[in-house]
């Protein structure tokens, strides 16, 4: 028990930014769903992407082959070979994705976006924050994530492989598919804090645009200029939809009000 615990504190310093945004996924999902529901997706969404990430380590399936070198193992906790951060991190991006993706259809096609639409878009939106994830830490002996993976065989967009972003977008339809058909049976409900919280309908688009603008900014501080513009220009039309839904949100509410 008492390496357990040193190893979890080992990963909380090494990885201080994943626990930021473990955090935020945290406060903004259990006061969206409740401290139940939001123990329920996280247990689904860790549990899919550690088996996503076990098969791939080994066969290639989702992700493509990849292979974590261990250079961490002893001061961060890893299960079988997988750093435990890794796969805990698909937890408040595909939190913060079907949010996203749930505030955007519900603006263009009402209220109730069908489960199907809903876990495909998810998907999508999973995959197109990882435009600048992956290519990132493929580069992280530039930076404090350290060289912790690697593909074997390099792909064609900075060194991923179009495997990668295959397996991102089969993961995230699946855990918000699975969600969406599951979710409903956990119970509970929101604490009545929740309340409270301000910017209540922008909680996971903030967190979504909150992992985004700390790549980015990484990417911008390790040199890689390419990089960087290429995941500008990937999220220039996202960000121009997301603007618009904002607005349009705004304005139904400001005319509520007025009413």
């Amino acid at each position: 028990m008492r390496e357990l615990v040193e190893l979890l504190v080992g990963s909380l310093i090494l990885r201080p930014y994943v626990f930021a945004f473990l955090a935020l996924y945290l406060l903004a999902a259990v006061g969206e769903w409740g401290p139940r529901r939001a123990a329920a997706f996280t247990g689904l969404a860790w549990g899919l992407a550690f088996g996503a990430e076990w098969t791939s380590t080994r066969i290639g399936v989702p992700f493509g082959l990849y292979h974590y070198t261990g250079l961490t193992r002893g001061r961060e906790l890893y299960l079988g070979n997988v750093p435990f951060f890794d796969s805990l991190s698909f937890t408040f991006l595909a939190y913060a994705s079907l949010g996203l993706a749930r505030f955007v259809l519900e603006r263009w096609r009402g209220p109730a976006p069908g489960r199907a639409t809903l876990a495909v878009a998810t998907g999508i939106l999973m995959t197109w924050l990882d435009l600048v994830i992956d290519p990132l830490a493929v580069r992280g002996e530039r930076w404090f994530l350290g060289r912790i993976f690697y593909y074997p065989e390099p792909g064609f967009y900075f060194g991923v492989p179009l495997a990668n972003f295959v397996g991102w977008a089969v993961l995230g339809g699946l855990v918000a598919g699975l969600w969406l058909v599951l979710g409903g049976r956990v119970g509970g409900g929101p604490p009545a804090w929740a309340a409270r919280l301000p910017g209540r309908p922008y909680h996971a688009v903030t967190l979504y645009y909150v992992v985004l603008a700390f790549n980015l900014a990484v990417t911008a501080a390790v040199a890689e200029p390419a990089l960087f513009w290429a995941g500008c220009a990937a999220h220039a039309p996202l960000a121009a939809i997301v603007v618009s839904c904002v607005a349009s949100l705004r304005r139904t509410v400001h005319a509520g009000g007025a009413a």
